[in-house]
């Protein structure tokens, strides 16, 4: 039988999230024997978030316009996916709309959206939308949502995910990245029973409170920064007289190591490897639930606080514990109150109920599979 061919389209808008998403993605179907073409604006990231590629996703440039020269003699493709609404480039649609799959029928069409636990996903999932106009009016698109219920069509989790946990070992991978750490603040060197804390975040507005909260806490912590924004909020801080002199001052249990950018491989370690994780945007999230440690999710701060109630459904689908819910909100800046005691037992046993009951579920990839089979 002929594998199945998929175009994705992805346009990177800000911090990589978009194509880190679609990677992801791109993978898990061509480990399920799909030949992906993966159309990007800007591939640069993948030189360091997955320099090794993948077998069977070919990773094309998405220029504007699209070049004649990219869509000559293009193999028929069964699937269309326009990631988190970016409308797929009319010149594809144009030179590729009379194809038809093997079956005769012509390639399924499908708007791959956003990440959330609001209502209003569940009511929209798999709905479809007629083309009235261009080269592909009268086609219909697909609208499908990732999701954390039963009624939306899951999360990006792999098929070998627990038997890379299972063999995870945390021991050697921290001896092994150590090296590549630049120490910038507190002991450079491992203290014994320090817990490990990663920090993947915008610029929380209560980074600096929680730094202090930090550094006054009874247990030594080192605080594994990761590069880009994150790297740069911390040291915007340190470079702070008052706030270093602050941090200075306060019992001293505070140690910052600064991260080189990481493989999506080694950002899962960093995950698994760390006492508890804050993290930003969607698949960060994502995988943050499956590393079941205790986690905060800084969310992408929108203009018309949207975010706020996209939040709030996340925390109730979540379950949260009421101190975990407060830390969300202030570390969100939906709330200008303290930041709660930490309190990672708690927030531990959240965090694996939650990846205990959201492994039940079928995977975001097996579902976007089920559904073009069943669609066709």
């Amino acid at each position: 039988m002929k594998p199945q061919r998929w175009d994705i389209f992805c346009q990177v808008i800000d911090n990589f999230g978009d194509i880190g998403v679609c990677w992801r993605l791109s993978c898990g179907l061509a480990a399920r024997g799909v030949q992906v073409r993966l159309w990007v604006d800007d591939a640069s990231a993948l030189a360091w978030m997955a320099p090794e590629g993948c077998p069977g996703v070919e990773v094309r440039p998405w220029t504007q316009p699209l070049e004649l020269q990219n869509l000559q003699n293009l193999q028929p493709s069964d699937v269309w996916v326009e990631a988190f609404g970016c409308d797929i480039a009319p010149e594809f649609v144009a030179a590729c709309v009379g194809y038809t799959c093997a079956n005769g029928a012509k390639p399924l069409w499908i708007n791959l959206e956003y990440l959330s636990a609001e209502r209003y996903v569940e009511r929209s999932h798999a709905l479809p939308s007629l083309l009235r106009d261009g080269p592909a009016a009268g086609r219909q698109k697909w609208f499908f949502y990732p999701g954390f219920s039963g009624k939306t069509g899951g999360l990006l989790r792999e098929t070998n995910l627990a038997q890379r946990q299972t063999s995870f070992d945390r021991s050697a991978w921290l001896q092994d990245l150590w090296p590549r750490l630049q120490h910038g603040f507190g002991a450079p060197q491992a203290v014994d029973g320090e817990q490990l804390v990663s920090l993947f975040c915008y610029e929380p507005p209560a980074l600096q409170v929680w730094l202090e909260q930090l550094a006054s806490a009874p247990r030594q912590t080192r605080l594994l920064v990761t590069a880009g924004r994150a790297s740069r909020a911390v040291q915007a801080l340190l470079s702070d007289e008052n706030c270093l002199q602050r941090l200075s001052h306060l019992q001293g249990q505070l140690s910052i190591s600064y991260l080189p950018a990481l493989t999506q491989r080694d950002f899962d370690h960093l995950l698994w490897a760390a006492d508890w994780n804050l993290v930003r945007g969607e698949d960060s999230l994502v995988r943050a639930i499956w590393a079941g440690k205790p986690f905060v999710w800084q969310i992408y701060p929108q203009h018309d606080a949207a975010h706020h109630v996209k939040l709030e459904a996340f925390l109730d689908m979540a379950q949260a514990p009421d101190s975990l819910r407060q830390f969300q909100r202030v570390w969100n800046g939906l709330e200008a109150a303290a930041l709660p005691v930490l309190d990672l037992e708690t927030w531990g046993q959240n965090a694996r109920d939650l990846r205990a009951r959201l492994l039940q579920q079928a995977d975001l990839v097996s579902q976007l599979l089920t559904f073009q089979s069943e669609t066709r």
